[in-house]
């Protein structure tokens, strides 16, 4: 998903969500659409948020401003963090030079291509 630096993430929380594709379980049936929970940082803590995922089915485990700590998301963060580091190994996704939306996306694509064959091949 792509939005201007000024859009706070929660806004975007739902468009998000629904962009996820069909998940395969491993069991009969038709594959579930959503995931059963969604962890997410104190930046996602408002009623509108949880609210938009219990009525998509979704769990959200999210920490609560003042009150959790943020240090209890670190065994599920690590995961999106590494992945993030690894995407700004390519200066052309760390400083966004591109102005149209496709061509940044097919970059994307291209560099998250990239990152799985990499590591497919490691000894």
């Amino acid at each position: 998903m792509l939005s201007g630096a000024n859009v706070h993430d929660s806004k975007m929380l739902e468009t998000a969500v629904d962009a996820v594709p069909l998940v395969y379980n491993g069991r009969r049936g038709a594959p579930r659409c959503r995931p059963a929970k969604l962890h997410a940082d104190k930046g996602y803590d408002y009623a509108a948020c949880r609210r938009a995922l219990r009525k998509r089915g979704i769990v959200p485990r999210i920490a609560r401003r003042g009150v959790e700590s943020s240090e209890r998301l670190g065994r599920h963060r690590w995961v999106v963090e590494r992945t993030l580091a690894w995407l700004n190994r390519f200066r052309r996704l760390k400083v966004r030079y591109e102005k149209r939306d496709d061509i940044h996306l097919a970059f994307c694509l291209l560099a998250c291509s990239l990152v799985c064959l990499r590591r497919l091949h490691q000894p």
